[in-house]
């Protein structure tokens, strides 16, 4: 089974960035690109009792009338889908991809993209989706459980792409960083790609060896690095720091054994997406 790149889309502002992100990604990797569209058709329920003084015949035209109803949204649903998916599709042939392929499904992300797990090399996604409010600072829920259900790489991105040439790791020398470190050296998506390590803490012997450690990996494989020891808040401590160095986007590991584990296991992970103005790659 090859993995392929997965791109999930829903008509929101953000899926020309994701139609986009995941164009340059699949080119990178030189790994299929795949657009995915699930329609949810478990439509809320008409909250009106059905049960009261009107007889039994026309409570029994009403609900006929609603499913019917509800059988003609879901066939609008599933061609608007369909209609978007071309659209996609058309948008990264014109990117140079060759023959990406559109998917199409019922049911709710979450479960597909579970489902779909194995096939995914790298799944990008947009910080909300269609049904989420517009000015709204929170993400979309499908995101929070995304990221909390897969262990795959999942890039979430904003409405508009921008090449990346900076990233910047959140480091911390757990397993799950370093393993990060290894993967970013050796991956052809950041080739040619400045990488900015940043460890927040104490200038600690401990840190320093640990920090010099991802630098090497990255210049071994020949990578432009640079890194830094910064102590305070780790959320403020990532935003100075892409502001100051113009960062495209921001790398970190899904689960760690210190306080970068709570940027994605508590209120920071919401907080640092919610805040991100670029890209942001989760590493599982």
């Amino acid at each position: 089974m090859t993995e392929q790149v997965m791109a999930a889309i829903d008509g929101s502002h953000f899926s020309e960035g994701v139609c986009d992100y995941a164009a340059w990604a699949s080119l990178a990797l030189g790994a299929p690109l795949t657009f995915l569209h699930v329609a949810d058709n478990h439509l809320q329920s008409l909250e009106t009792d059905l049960s009261g003084n009107i007889g039994l015949g026309a409570r029994e035209h009403l609900l006929e009338e609603l499913a019917k109803l509800d059988e003609k949204r879901a066939r609008i649903a599933q061609e608007q889908g369909r209609l978007m998916l071309k659209a996609a599709q058309d948008r990264a042939i014109a990117g140079d991809v060759s023959e990406p392929s559109m998917r199409q499904r019922n049911g709710t992300l979450v479960e597909t993209l579970e489902e779909l797990e194995d096939e995914i090399r790298l799944l990008v996604i947009g910080k909300r989706g269609k049904t989420a409010h517009e000015d709204s600072d929170h993400l979309g829920s499908n995101l929070e459980r995304v990221v909390r259900t897969l262990h795959r790489p999942i890039l979430v991105v904003p409405e508009t792409f921008r090449r990346p040439t900076k990233i910047m790791v959140a480091f911390d020398g757990s397993r799950t960083t370093r393993k990060g470190i290894e993967m970013l050296a050796s991956s052809p998506l950041f080739r040619g790609i400045e990488c900015h390590v940043v460890m927040v803490g104490a200038d600690t012997g401990d840190n320093t060896s640990q920090l010099a450690w991802a630098l090497a990996t990255l210049r071994d494989a020949e990578h432009k690095a640079e890194g830094v020891i910064r102590a305070g808040d780790v959320e403020q401590v990532l935003r100075s720091y892409k502001q100051e160095h113009d960062i495209d986007m921001t790398v970190m590991g899904a689960y760690g054994h210190s306080r970068i584990r709570h940027l994605l296991l508590g209120s920071t992970t919401t907080s640092v997406l919610r805040g991100a103005s670029i890209p942001v790659l989760l590493l599982r």
